[in-house]
């Protein structure tokens, strides 16, 4: 291995498996070892292969475009190509792409666990993703947030840009009104996975700005995607109040994170959850909200059945602790612990510096 990739061990397992059967043997034997998330693009030669795992965590497209076809994780990518959205791969499906679409479905699942994760937070609001448009199922977030954690504050306003449709959603639904108070410098990334407190605290400052007018002797609700480390969060209320706001109350569109993803999203170590072990009125006070509010699970996944979605499991580990492919141990998750840490991935981090200045 010349890598500490994943994508490195399948391609090995595929490479081995062609040397002793076709290409269609080939990966299914690949898929029977391989156990969790993945999504795979793959070429050999002149064919474009789609694989989607037999439980369909991670989103899988094809579209079609002028002079043939296309695989995406995500629609909007499609429409950027000013293409067509076929149809989604579907669990445990491989799709050879031609002149024509070749299907072989070489797993079947009664089960399916769909990355709740992609809905609430990673995917964009205009993508499609088994039938459902994220923008609609993130309003239809807001509105179920609204419904059950009803509030008196003054205006409405999203953490942008994963915040605003589930906002928007809850504005509209309670008569509050929605008001874009935060403004985001669109050239910070995303702040949970950034290793180091300092680091993650200079980039919530650089990354978002409130208006004085919309906050200024107001009660602001602030409604987010979620809440990881509680980092971000802080922060926002924290500028909020340097805003002039009265109050700050703060939504969180997604339950709390208590547990660590395992199936492909870099979440941290689950001691550095502000939710693992703490109650929500704790969490509050750690953040600094005046009052602190969690979507509820059962109404999330009724938000993401929305109208004839025909999607009714769901990949809920990172709330629920329930990880379905029944093989993550609590040995397996005090070894991911270590790894995720931010002492970990700051002394990674230190290692390819020294590596780099050696090296030169």
């Amino acid at each position: 291995f010349t890598s500490d990739s994943d994508t490195e061990v399948i391609a090995h397992l595929l490479v081995n498996e062609l040397m002793r059967n076709d290409l269609e043997q080939a990966i299914r034997e690949t898929m029977r070892k391989l156990v969790g998330s993945y999504s795979l693009v793959i070429l050999i030669e002149d064919k474009v292969i789609g694989v989607r795992d037999p439980l369909g965590f991670k989103p899988l497209c094809i579209g079609r475009l002028e002079n043939g076809y296309v695989l995406a994780s995500e629609s909007c990518a499609i429409d950027t190509l000013n293409g067509e959205l076929v149809r989604d791969v579907a669990p445990g499906e491989m799709v050879v792409l031609g002149d024509r679409i070749e299907s072989y479905k070489l797993f079947h699942s009664r089960s399916r666990a769909h990355c709740m994760f992609e809905f609430v937070y990673v995917a964009r609001p205009d993508s499609i993703m088994d039938g459902r448009l994220i923008y609609k199922v993130r309003h239809r977030i807001g509105e179920e947030l609204a419904r059950e954690c009803p509030t008196a504050a003054d205006i409405v306003s999203p953490v942008p840009d994963s915040g605003i449709t589930s906002a928007i959603g809850y504005a509209g639904a309670s008569g509050v009104r929605y008001a874009e108070g935060m403004i985001k410098n669109r050239y910070i990334g995303r702040t949970f996975i950034m290793p180091g407190q300092e680091e993650r605290e200079k980039s919530v400052r650089r990354k978002l700005n409130a208006i004085d007018l919309e906050f200024r002797g107001k009660t602001v609700l602030l409604v987010d995607d979620s809440i990881v480390r509680g980092t971000t969060s802080a922060q926002i209320i924290e500028l909020a109040r340097e805003a002039g706001a009265a109050k700050v109350y703060f939504a969180s569109a997604a339950p709390p994170v208590r547990f660590p993803n395992v199936y492909g999203i870099d979440m941290p170590a689950a001691s550095e959850l502000v939710a693992s072990g703490r109650s929500v009125e704790e969490i509050s006070r750690l953040i600094g909200a005046d009052w602190l509010v969690y979507q509820d699970l059962e109404d999330l996944i009724v938000a993401c059945k929305h109208e004839d979605a025909r999607i009714e499991e769901f990949d809920t580990s990172c709330f629920s602790g329930v990880y379905v492919t029944g093989d993550v141990t609590p040995e397996y998750l005090e070894r991911l612990q270590d790894e995720r840490s931010d002492a970990a991935k700051l002394e990674r981090r230190a290692r390819r510096k020294l590596k780099v200045v050696r090296g030169s």
